[in-house]
């Protein structure tokens, strides 16, 4: 972290407070603010993880508190994605398919965010089978291990998309779904040994700074102002930190 990083405090609560406010850690926004100050993945992947556990577990708290949380829709998820984040997060990746990969993760994150506004609308829920479940979490939990997200921005489209949940009890799951998948990567990168040097005052205001944008944005519900011109701005700086990893 250089001296002239100070700047990357706001845009972190930032992030928190936007992400916060639909359930979501923010990773990719953390992934995306760190790449525009052209941060090595390694010290990336660890920082987006650890902050994502404070805001999605903020998340978590609110909304079970609320009733949302359902634990027959959340596990059939976690029981293949934590592993499989578990051990993709400590898998040595060339940096270029890593950047590659992440640019995937940050332009999927920047659709949803302008353009996939709409969800599936039907008259009654369907439980998702069990078969079904478990591949799509080995799926979203290697994706969300090896680029360093908590894979909310998988879970949710699908949760919404196929008519599993409502959109509380969605934000509640993926809350959830984070939070789990985000501690079980830094358990994989702790244990493969690559962890990285990061200084620890640092890290210290980069988490107050997330819990705190996670934390308010979680309180007052702020999820009502991620349309319009906050989602395509917040969309455009995803799309610019993709293609700078791309080129």
């Amino acid at each position: 972290m250089t001296e002239d990083s100070s700047w990357l405090f706001p845009l972190i609560a930032l992030v928190a407070f936007l992400y916060g406010s639909v359930g979501h850690g923010g990773a990719s926004g953390y992934l995306a603010v760190m790449a525009l100050a052209g941060w090595p993945i390694a010290s990336m992947r660890a920082v987006a993880l650890s902050l994502n556990i404070l805001v999605a577990g903020a998340g978590t708290s609110q909304f079970k508190k609320r009733g949302f949380l359902k634990g027959n829709l959340l596990w059939p998820f976690v029981i293949t994605s934590v592993p499989a984040a578990a051990v993709m997060a400590g898998f040595p990746l060339e940096d270029q398919v890593t950047r590659r990969v992440l640019a995937g993760v940050l332009i999927w994150s920047a659709y949803r965010l302008i353009l996939g506004r709409g969800q599936a609308r039907r008259k009654r829920l369907v439980a998702p089978k069990l078969p079904s479940a478990l591949a799509w979490g080995l799926i979203m939990g290697a994706l969300s291990g090896m680029v360093g997200v908590g894979g909310g921005i998988f879970l949710s489209p699908l949760l919404l998309t196929m008519g599993w949940a409502t959109a509380k009890e969605t934000a509640a799951t993926t809350a959830a779904f984070i939070l789990l998948n985000s501690a079980a990567g830094l358990v994989g990168i702790a244990r493969a040994g690559i962890w990285p040097e990061f200084p620890m005052e640092s890290w210290i205001l980069f988490a107050l700074s997330a819990w705190a944008g996670g934390w308010l944005g979680s309180k007052t519900g702020a999820g009502r102002w991620s349309g319009g011109m906050i989602r395509n701005v917040l969309g455009f700086v995803l799309v610019i930190a993709a293609v700078k990893f791309l080129l």
